[in-house]
């Protein structure tokens, strides 16, 4: 059996993995999304968690991308360096199993711009353009843990910047003195406007973040303080991002909730947003790379 004849995309992250069953037409018959990332796999485990999916989606060619493809994942599959477009994936695709099971490797950064890595964003970036979802020259965010911040040049991935956006957030609110006034949920709403405003206009992020605490101490605590947080982070984040080059408006590619986000802060530093789906373009990535096999 071919990938002609329907094959089995896996995205698979550190904390979760989302798999599909696709038929030849490059439309999904079935899925599935759990919390077997990476991490929850044991040592030597990763064989028997590929022929799980199998059992759950039938038994077809599967290609797989994310850390998965990590030194901490089933096989390290080598970076390409960037500029990186869709043959150079297909090429250099690591095989468990020749033709049968692969693994797409990420891309990767060095030089003036600084070092650089990405395992996954590049599927899904890719696979935004062969949709012509995102045209082939442009500026495209993708939030996430960690955020990355990518130029596309004739539909390749020119060069990217990462940012540690969603990691900080998520440490603030756990693990921080602030993490009592952060226990809400972040939203696009007027506080989170308020901190993606002060950070786009210069405000010293540090300082701004302690000022949270300051706040309760001094019994002016405000129930939205996680929007805000959110909002100075993400201002901060945008700001460093509109510094790469790029005209028209910037695509956003990922999980809607966190693009939502993003684009709050982008019509605040006045700039158009496309949303894309991550899920859709992950589907579009890996059936251009089957298309190239």
């Amino acid at each position: 059996m071919s990938f002609d004849d329907g094959y089995i995309a896996v995205d698979w992250g550190t904390t979760n993995r989302r798999a599909y069953a696709v038929d030849p037409g490059g439309r999904v018959t079935d899925s599935f999304e759990d919390e077997r990332g990476l991490m929850a796999v044991p040592r030597g485990g990763f064989d028997a968690a590929a022929a799980e999916i199998r059992q759950r989606l039938g038994d077809r060619p599967m290609l797989l991308a994310g850390m998965v493809g990590s030194n901490r994942g089933w096989r390290e599959a080598p970076y390409v360096p960037c500029p990186a477009g869709p043959e150079a994936l297909a090429a250099n695709i690591l095989w468990i199993e020749p033709g049968r099971t692969g693994i797409v490797p990420g891309a990767s950064q060095t030089g003036p711009a600084g070092a650089d890595v990405m395992r996954g964003e590049e599927v899904q970036v890719l696979g935004a353009v062969a949709a012509c979802l995102v045209p082939p020259d442009c500026l495209i965010c993708h939030p996430g843990t960690h955020a990355k911040w990518i130029v596309m040049k004739e539909g390749r991935i020119d060069s990217f910047r990462t940012m540690m956006t969603g990691e900080l957030f998520s440490l603030l609110k756990k693990h921080s003195i602030l993490a009592e006034q952060l226990r809400g949920e972040a939203e696009p709403d007027a506080s989170f406007r308020e901190g993606a405003g002060a950070a786009l206009g210069g405000q010293e992020l540090l300082s701004a973040l302690f000022g949270i605490r300051a706040r309760h101490v001094l019994g002016e605590s405000r129930g939205d303080a996680a929007s805000y947080a959110s909002g100075l982070l993400i201002g901060s984040d945008v700001r460093a991002g509109l510094s790469l080059p790029g005209n028209g408006p910037v695509a956003l590619i990922g999980r809607p909730d966190l693009c939502q986000l993003y684009a709050a802060a982008l019509t605040g530093a006045g700039r158009d947003t496309v949303e894309v789906d991550g899920a859709t373009a992950f589907l579009a990535g890996i059936h251009m790379l089957t298309e190239m096999l």
